[in-house]
């Protein structure tokens, strides 16, 4: 499978292409009110109205110098939205048997598993768990 990897704060996270529709830089947000904190509000797509989402504070990733450069727009059926993430760097082909699983944590029920590549380790994001908590 082919994945999208991205940087949060120090760590490297990917996604499958299979559900990238879109990479755009950062765009005006409006905020949504009484929203959960990881929530950073809405944005217009070309008319679509996409939930944003700050990986930063879901994952508790740590903050880094560079600030939330891209929005990654993905989508499964009918539903879209909005991953706010530092910096994209490449397309990856990772086989499914080199995945690994992880050990269980707060935030497992966010996360496939993790790919070594020797000189960086990618944590996989479930898209589908962000998408239907």
């Amino acid at each position: 499978m082919q994945i999208i990897a991205f940087k949060i704060g120090n760590e490297f996270f990917g996604v499958e292409t299979r559900n990238v529709q879109n990479i755009n830089d950062i765009m005006e947000i409006t905020k949504v009110p009484n929203s959960p904190a990881y929530i950073k509000g809405l944005i217009n797509l070309r008319g679509n109205i996409i939930s944003l989402v700050d990986l930063h504070l879901l994952l508790e990733a740590q903050v880094s110098e560079e600030s939330q450069n891209n929005i990654i727009i993905l989508g499964i059926e009918e539903e879209q939205i909005g991953i706010m993430v530092d910096s994209v760097q490449e397309v990856i082909e990772v086989d499914e048997k080199d995945i690994q699983k992880i050990e269980a944590s707060k935030h497992q029920a966010y996360l496939k598993g993790i790919v070594n590549l020797g000189d960086k380790i990618i944590t996989l994001i479930d898209i589908n768990r962000i998408l239907n908590p």
